[in-house]
């Protein structure tokens, strides 16, 4: 889960916006968010459940 970001020309705050890009497109914070607090395996199955039914809706849509 390493992100490398190149600066180039002295462009930090470019460089800064394609590291965020990355970290979101990678789901980090997603991932931090979940792993920051101790999850009992009932809530993970709701969680998986939910994210479940999320992918389901996301696929239907795109098929519309």
């Amino acid at each position: 889960m390493s992100s490398k970001v190149s600066v180039r020309f002295n462009n930090v705050d470019f460089s800064l916006e394609v590291l965020k890009r990355k970290v979101r497109m990678e789901g980090i914070f997603r991932i931090y968010k979940t792993k920051r607090y101790f999850e009992t395996s009932s809530e993970k199955k709701m969680r998986k459940r939910k994210e479940s039914m999320m992918r389901a809706k996301k696929k239907r849509q795109a098929q519309d």
